[in-house]
């Protein structure tokens, strides 16, 4: 398939998903989340794939920087669409039964999860990590990165990162265990690409088998905890997207 905001290059059962908006940094939004949705579900039903690697485009991973987007305004039914994506799109993810290397060549301002729940996560060295879309955005981080961020960086500092916008530079990130190495932009490809290869020469079933081990508890942290995140990030959008396009009214009648 083709994507509009995926670039795929395959070759000996790796593939690696460089993503991008208009052949720059990826610009997230509805088009990304749906690219990715169909893509992770594409690669979850290959029998012939041996490793992942996802990366972004030129200096940044995911934006844009806070502040940049509009509010969405949203009813129900505009945010079932978002949610459906947004739950097919990790669980998609999680469904990928061959190792994942994130690449990450730039700040992951936008859904830092989707890098996160990797098995190798590479960073050049002037990475941060960010949520920008969510609390700063006026609405709960409910869609993945109120499980990934507790249990990657402990209850206490995850709260923090998702309530104040903290910006996690690599080498936090790194002492706190959320990349496994640190280099120059113009090596990242190179050595994930190099990873890729030494994992691809594995047992096929051995790669498999690892990775539904090592991700079994977290898919299970997803069944449990996602639809819950997710429907109450969606009230508190069509709330505030409510408060923003209604008369004062409203906001007179909410107060009572």
């Amino acid at each position: 398939m083709t994507y509009q905001h995926i670039e795929l290059t395959r070759r000996d059962g790796i593939v690696e998903l460089r993503l991008h908006t208009d052949g720059g940094p990826l610009h997230w939004g509805d088009g990304p989340r749906e690219d990715l949705s169909r893509a992770f579900g594409e690669l979850a039903h290959d029998p012939d794939l041996r490793v992942v690697i996802l990366t972004g485009t030129g200096d940044v991973f995911s934006g844009p920087k806070p502040g940049v987007e509009p509010y969405p305004i949203l009813d129900p039914v505009g945010w079932e669409r978002d949610r459906w994506h947004a739950e097919l799109m990790l669980r998609n993810l999680l469904g990928i039964q061959a190792p994942v290397i994130a690449a990450l060549n730039g700040p992951a301002m936008w859904h830092a999860e989707i890098p996160l729940l990797s098995d190798i996560i590479l960073a050049a060295d002037d990475v941060y990590l960010q949520d920008a879309g969510h609390f700063l955005f006026r609405t709960a981080p409910g869609d993945g990165l109120h499980i990934v961020m507790p249990l990657l960086m402990g209850k206490v500092r995850g709260s923090y990162y998702l309530m104040t916008g903290q910006e996690v530079t690599a080498q936090e990130a790194k002492e706190m265990g959320l990349v496994n190495e640190l280099m120059p932009r113009d090596r990242l490809l190179d050595r994930a690409w190099e990873l890729a290869e030494g994992l691809a020469r594995q047992n096929r079933l051995a790669l498999r088998y690892t990775r539904l081990l090592l991700g079994h508890h977290v898919k299970g942290l997803f069944h449990e905890l996602h639809g819950f995140g997710l429907a109450l990030e969606g009230l508190g959008v069509v709330d505030e997207g409510l408060r923003q396009s209604a008369s004062g009214r409203y906001e007179e009648r909410s107060a009572r």
